[in-house]
């Protein structure tokens, strides 16, 4: 793991309620969220991360905005450089989970050097939008989600022990995920994390475009301009969740055409509905394992036998053979006759079944499991695209990261 190091956060003032000023990463806030964002508080987040108008005067708007809410006082610089310890606790699968992790500047690198790696590809055009934004504002509003290898637990035991006493920051967001903040000045704390990180290879979960643009920062800026702002939370702790990604058909197969395709190579049962064939695809322990759902009400889940495995190229790596969305994209839709630009993406099994009542087919997968993320990034492969949907996301404006100077 490269070089971690404290720093001086930005945190909105004391007396402005974090719920009201908030938001997620600016890669899932649709234009109707983002205007919800600005209806809910004048002083969101939101204002610093998704350009209001187009061209360069909506980065230029960003960059003015930030440097005025410094000079108000809305954003105050933290008195102390300091580590920052994040709690998550949320529902999940009928109960509650929470994840810990750390808040951290760190240093970026190149893959090759075997420290960070990435697991999918970045697009062109959001990799300049994210750098025009860099450039205006000259900081992070919202961390990278980083996955850390900890077999012992090191890590782990480490945020427990910080995650104690009155929070910094305490407040629910909009998906009821309650979220707790506590800053780390003590040295002998500072550097019990800087010493286990170091040891720890690290796994880029969420945002490989903002580590795209930390890459670009250092080559212009040089060793002084590699430090980005991340989130760091161990593999094996409670917590990590991945959730599916469906797929999204607005020209799709009949039933009975994808009986007929899929009956070669899956055992085929029948669910009752889009929710039902959800719950079954998602608790499938076969190979592969898909569900599509019709509006007529039908609805297969889909579960590999032997024949599936002849779906996806021999010669493809097998970290990417493994893959259900690799299936998916390689082997079912070409057979169903489904083109590329037929296929859209939502994270939600409430989007899913909007979908279907809008007329559309939908394709439910599984969660992809970590240690196949692991495996691709590993091999330094890369995922098709929407493999992986980590929650909860973090949020953005917690704490603020100012490039160094």
């Amino acid at each position: 793991m490269p070089e971690i190091r404290p720093f001086r956060g930005l945190l909105y003032r004391d007396d402005i309620d974090p719920a009201l000023v908030l938001a997620p990463p600016y890669d899932v806030i649709t234009e109707a969220h983002r205007q919800a964002l600005l209806a809910r508080h004048e002083r969101n987040v939101v204002r610093l991360i998704l350009a209001g108008t187009p061209g360069e005067a909506g980065y230029a708007d960003a960059g003015a905005t930030f440097s005025r809410w410094r000079a108000n006082g809305t954003l105050l610089e933290d008195s102390k450089e300091a580590l920052y310890v994040l709690e998550q606790a949320f529902a999940h699968d009928g109960g509650t989970s929470t994840r810990r992790g750390l808040l951290a500047r760190f240093r970026s690198e190149d893959a090759s050097h075997g420290r960070i790696l990435p697991h999918e590809h970045t697009r062109a055009a959001a990799r300049e939008d994210r750098w025009r934004m860099l450039l205006a504002t000259r900081a992070n509003f919202s961390p990278i989600l980083l996955m850390l290898e900890d077999p012992a637990g090191r890590i782990d035991s480490q945020l427990g022990d910080q995650a104690d006493g009155a929070p910094l920051r305490a407040f629910s967001d909009d998906q009821g995920v309650e979220h707790k903040l506590w800053r780390v000045t003590d040295a002998s704390a500072l550097t019990a994390f800087r010493d286990a990180l170091a040891a720890a290879k690290a796994y880029i979960a969420d945002g490989h475009h903002r580590y795209a643009t930390a890459l670009q920062y250092r080559d212009e800026h040089g060793n002084d301009g590699a430090f980005t702002f991340g989130y760091f939370t161990p593999i094996g702790a409670p917590g990590l969740v991945v959730l599916p990604y469906h797929r999204i058909l607005s020209a799709g197969p009949t039933p009975a055409a994808a009986r007929q395709v899929l009956g070669e190579a899956f055992r085929l049962t029948a669910a009752s509905s889009v929710a039902d064939a959800a719950t079954r695809v998602a608790a499938s322990a076969a190979p592969y394992a898909v569900a599509l759902a019709w509006p007529s009400g039908d609805a297969i889940v889909a579960e590999a036998q032997a024949a599936a495995d002849a779906w996806v190229p021999a010669d493809e790596p097998p970290s990417l053979r493994a893959l259900d969305t690799f299936l998916v994209h390689r082997g079912v839709l070409p057979r169903l006759g489904v083109a590329d630009d037929a296929v859209g993406y939502v994270h939600s099994l409430t989007e899913a079944k909007e979908a279907v009542v809008r007329g559309a087919v939908a394709v439910l997968m599984r969660g992809t499991p970590v240690e196949q993320i692991t495996a691709v990034a590993d091999a330094r492969e890369s995922m098709p695209a929407k493999s992986t949907f980590f929650h909860p996301k973090l949020p953005s404006g917690l704490v603020i990261h100012p490039l160094p100077t």
